[in-house]
C-alpha cells in the first residue's frame, strides 16, 4: 500500500528507521510504544472523515533474537510484520506482514471541491505479504537498502447512509500486487523527528481480479484491471536543538499508467502519519486532489516561543503540481497551501500536541477565497517499555 490508494485515514502503513543509524536492513531495531492522534476539521463545507488514532507498538527481540514484532492497531484496523533478521544473509530480511479490518478501503468522491457523498461508499478488506530487504551497502553509516515485496489484498464495499440508491457499488475483488524500490536511510514514525533524511524511488505493479468491472450509475466508470504505479521522495528534517528550531522539507513526484480512481494520487488534508508518503495541501479536504501525475513539495521552519523550548510555532507551505485523471480536472494545475502550528512537548518529551490552521489558496469552492481547516495532531511516547508515570509530567 503507498500514497495512492483511496484508504481512510485509519490505514495505517510501515514507516521507515531514522536516517544514519546503523539499522540492519528495515527491521526497525528500537524498542517503541507510540500513540498517534490526528484530527484535520475544514472551516467551510464537508469534506470526508479525516481523523486516525493508532498505537504503534515494535520489539526488535520478540522472543527470540532474529525476530522482530511490528505492530499498528486502530480502533478497526490492525497492521502487522513478523520480521526475521539475516533470514537469506547476514544482509537480508524478511518480513511477513498481514493487515486488515473495517473502512480501510472507503473511498470518497470529490470532484471539483465538492464532496460527493452519494458517490462515496465504505471499503473493508484485509490482506497478507511477504518482503524483502536487503542491505547493498554494509560498511556504510547511512544504509542504502533493496526492497522487494509481494502479496494479495481482499476487498469488499458497502453502501453508507448517504450513497445513491442507483449506485452501483464495485464488485470485491483481490488485487495481487509486486512493489520494488532502493531507499537511502529513511524516518522514524514520530511526529517532526529531530534528523531524519530519505531518498527513495518506488514502482508498484498491481493486477485486479473482479468479475464485473464496471459500477457507478449506469455503469459510467471502470475498475482498471491492471496498474503501475512510480514515485521519487526526498524528504530532509534538521534540528538545532541548542535553540530550538527545525527545518524540513519533502519532494514527492510519482504518477500512475492507466489511472483509475482506485489508482490515483490523492492530495489533500494535513494528516503527516496518514500514510506512508502523506501528500498533504493544508486547507484542502482529505484526499481532494485526484492526480494521475503529481509533484508535490512541502517546506517547515519551526522556531522556539520559550526558554525551554516547550513551545513552539512552526510556519510552513505546500505547493504541487498535477495533472488529473479523466473528469477530476480543474481550472489550474497548482494547488498550494499554507499555515502555522502551534506546539507544546511536555517535559519529560514522552508527549507532544499540536494545533494546525491551514489555507488553502488554490482550493476549488464556490464561495470563492481558498479554504480554510484546523487540525489537532497528539503523539504519545510511553518508552521502550510501556510506562504511563512518565507521562504525567508536564
Amino acid at each position: 500500500m503507498g500514497f495512492r490508494h483511496p484508504a481512510t485515514a485509519l490505514t495505517l502503513l510501515s514507516l521507515a528507521v531514522c536516517a544514519g543509524l546503523p539499522v540492519h536492513a528495515q527491521i526497525d531495531p528500537y524498542p517503541r510504544n507510540l500513540l498517534h492522534l490526528g484530527y484535520d476539521q475544514p472551516l467551510a463545507g464537508r469534506g470526508p472523515q479525516a481523523a486516525y488514532a493508532y498505537y504503534y507498538y515494535n520489539n526488535p527481540a520478540f522472543r527470540q533474537t532474529n525476530l522482530a514484532l511490528r505492530v499498528a492497531v486502530a480502533p478497526v484496523y490492525f497492521d502487522g510484520e513478523l520480521g526475521f533478521r539475516e533470514a537469506l544473509s547476514p544482509h537480508t530480511d524478511l518480513g511477513l506482514a498481514v493487515s486488515g479490518g473495517g473502512f480501510s478501503d472507503n473511498y470518497y468522491e470529490i470532484r471539483q471541491g465538492h464532496y460527493l457523498r452519494d458517490e462515496s461508499f465504505n471499503g473493508y478488506g484485509g490482506g497478507a505479504g511477504l518482503r524483502l530487504y536487503h542491505r547493498l551497502n554494509p560498511d556504510q553509516l547511512i544504509p542504502l537498502n533493496y526492497v522487494l515485496s509481494g502479496g494479495f489484498h481482499y476487498s469488499t464495499y458497502d453502501a453508507t447512509s448517504k450513497t445513491a440508491p442507483t449506485f452501483e457499488l464495485p464488485d470485491e475483488r483481490v488485487n495481487l500486487s509486486v512493489r520494488t524500490g532502493l531507499r537511502l536511510a529513511g524516518r522514524e514514525p514520530v511526529l517532526y523527528p529531530d534528523l531524519a533524511m530519505e531518498l527513495s524511488v518506488w514502482y508498484e505493479h498491481e493486477w485486479r481480479l473482479v468479475d464485473d468491472r464496471y459500477y457507478g450509475f449506469a455503469n459510467d466508470r471502470k475498475v482498471v484491471p491492471g496498474v503501475g504505479t512510480y514515485w521519487l521522495y526526498a524528504g530532509l528534517n534538521y534540528s538545532w536543538t541548542n535553540i530550538g528550531m527545525q527545518f524540513t522539507a519533502a519532494l514527492t513526484t510519482g504518477g500512475s499508467h492507466h489511472s483509475d480512481r482506485f489508482s490515483a494520487a490523492r492530495l489533500g488534508g494535513v494528516l503527516p502519519l496518514a500514510a506512508e508518503f502523506p501528500l498533504i495541501l493544508p486547507g484542502y479536504y482529505y484526499q481532494e486532489i485526484s492526480a494521475a501525475r503529481f509533484t508535490h513539495l512541502s517546506v517547515s521552519y519551526s522556531f522556539s516561543l520559550s526558554a525551554d523550548h516547550r513551545w513552539q510555532l512552526r510556519l510552513g507551505g505546500t505547493t504541487a503540481h498535477v495533472e488529473y485523471i479523466p473528469g477530476f480536472n480543474q481550472s489550474t494545475h497548482w494547488h498550494t497551501g499554507v499555515g502555522p502550528d502551534l506546539s507544546y512537548t511536555s517535559k519529560s518529551d514522552a508527549w507532544r500536541v499540536i494545533l494546525r490552521y491551514g489555507y488553502g489558496l488554490d482550493a476549488d469552492r464556490k464561495e470563492g477565497g481558498g479554504a480554510h481547516s484546523i487540525g489537532l495532531l497528539c503523539q504519545f511516547n510511553f518508552g521502550p517499555e510501556p510506562n504511563w508515570r512518565h507521562l504525567l509530567r508536564w
